[in-house]
């Protein structure tokens, strides 16, 4: 489904041109559950920002079900992106004055939802997450585990085929750290893949595959 080949990726000019990606290679099953762990700075965010085509690569090929990343119109681009991927972050990136409800619809502007079936959809998703209760309530009245539960339905709100997560419980006690993974491991099940960016060895030890990576490079899988 997913398939990267020789990529790089660079950031500055000249003599403060960094390389944040090195040849990476890689290839990602639909249905994956597949962990990318490494210490700050090794490439784990910008790999994921890639594979979310929030980045383009600078150099090699990155294709999506058959398709080169780099030759699609930015316009399609976009549309294609809508569909196919979720994003949750460690910052959650929520909207703070506008309700759980209302972030949860807003994706679903750009993702081709019929507008009579938004606050349909977006508060089946929040009762899935367990959140239904605080439909109401603004971002910022929410616990961190909330906006959390909150920042994954926005992420499912198009229904896409890959979710991404960028350290989704870095900043999450431990109870609750492991309720959010209980809801990936649930959304895995239902066939969804699954890339999780972390440093923490358990999250990283409930997924099939961990990929390791140090300056911009893939090491040896374990």
């Amino acid at each position: 489904m997913i398939e990267l080949t020789d990529v790089f990726k660079y950031y500055g000019h000249g003599d403060a041109k960094v390389t944040a990606l090195r040849r990476v290679t890689i290839r990602i099953e639909a249905g994956s559950h597949l962990a990318i762990t490494g210490p700050s700075g090794s490439g784990k965010s910008t790999l994921l920002a890639v594979m979310g085509t929030l980045e383009k690569p600078d150099a090699g090929s990155y294709r999506i079900e058959g398709r080169e990343v780099n030759r699609i119109p930015d316009r399609e681009l976009a549309r294609l992106r809508a569909r196919t991927f979720g994003f949750v972050f460690q910052a959650f990136h929520l909207l703070d004055e506008r309700t759980a409800l209302q972030n949860v619809v807003l994706p679903m502007r750009y993702g081709g939802v019929p507008k009579g079936e938004r606050k349909e959809r977006a508060l089946a998703l929040l009762e899935r997450v367990g959140l239904a209760h605080r439909a109401h309530h603004r971002a910022h009245q929410l616990s961190g585990g909330e906006r959390q539960r909150a920042a994954i339905a926005r992420a499912l709100a198009n229904n896409p085929k890959v979710l991404l997560a960028d350290e989704p419980t870095g900043n999450l006690d431990s109870s609750t750290r492991d309720e959010i993974l209980d809801l990936f491991d649930e959304l895995h099940a239902e066939g969804r893949t699954l890339v999780v960016v972390t440093h923490d060895p358990e999250v990283a030890g409930r997924s099939g595959r961990v990929l390791p990576m140090r300056d911009g490079r893939i090491a040896p899988e374990n």
